[in-house]
């Protein structure tokens, strides 16, 4: 998880959904049990890459470094686009239709 993430929760937790900071900080706090991935200053450059090479908002191309670096294979996110790969990751949109093709060739795995 990246601390974008946790950033991008709470600001979305207590302004559009109207938590409490209190309980927003609890969730947030909460999350921090899994693996936090941390950005240095070479990592921002290669997100300010990502952003210009694939159109990404610099906040989103954040989060594709972090998974990146963390190793992560799958991520998922309804504001990029569903089945993108970008080197070692692919992006998917949980909230997506099933793809008949892909439960095909996944059922045939």
């Amino acid at each position: 998880m990246s601390q974008q993430v946790l950033q991008e929760f709470f600001a979305t937790a207590t302004r559009k959904l109207h938590m409490p900071s209190e309980m927003a900080r609890a969730h947030v706090l909460s999350y921090t049990r899994f693996e936090v991935v941390s950005l240095s200053n070479v990592d921002i450059v290669a997100a300010i890459d990502l952003h210009r090479l694939h159109r990404f908002s610099i906040w989103d191309a954040l989060i594709v470094r972090s998974a990146l670096n963390s190793g992560c294979e799958t991520l998922y996110s309804e504001d990029m686009q569903d089945g993108r790969e970008i080197e070692s990751l692919t992006i998917r949109n949980p909230f997506a239709p099933p793809n008949p093709r892909q439960t095909r060739d996944q059922r045939n795995a």
